[in-house]
């Protein structure tokens, strides 16, 4: 699946709820705890605006830190640098639609020793 998604954003305001569209399309965050979770079972994560595979099931980890969190990417994953907030972070973004994310940083468990900060509003789950 690398075929690009351009949507205008009228497209993307009539798919997507307030705050997907919010946190997905204008790089913004949902609240710490706020998303109910996903299932515990085999499966993965994929974009919730374009169905793009973003994230295998077994990469995901506890990190207590409110948000869902990855410990390497399984998909169409981009990095850019993020000077916004008075700081200087790396943004996650679907390569195939270019949705918001959320950030990786240096936290994270081994080997790969990265915690992708994942907004759950930015996932669907799909169970194997």
């Amino acid at each position: 699946m690398t075929d690009r998604v351009t949507k205008s954003d009228a497209e993307w305001r009539a798919e997507l709820d307030p705050e997907t569209y919010r946190v997905t399309r204008q790089a913004g965050t949902e609240r710490p705890f706020s998303h109910p979770g996903f299932p515990a079972v085999p499966g993965y994560y994929e974009c919730v605006c374009c169905g793009a595979r973003l994230f295998d099931g077994d990469a995901k980890f506890e990190s207590h830190c409110g948000w869902p969190s990855f410990s390497k990417p399984g998909g169409a994953i981009d990095e850019h640098r993020d000077a916004s907030h008075g700081m200087i972070r790396t943004e996650v973004r679907c390569h195939r639609c270019d949705a918001h994310l959320g950030h990786v940083f240096p936290d994270g468990p081994p080997p790969t020793g990265l915690r992708y900060c994942i907004n759950g509003v930015a996932l669907r789950f799909v169970p194997d």
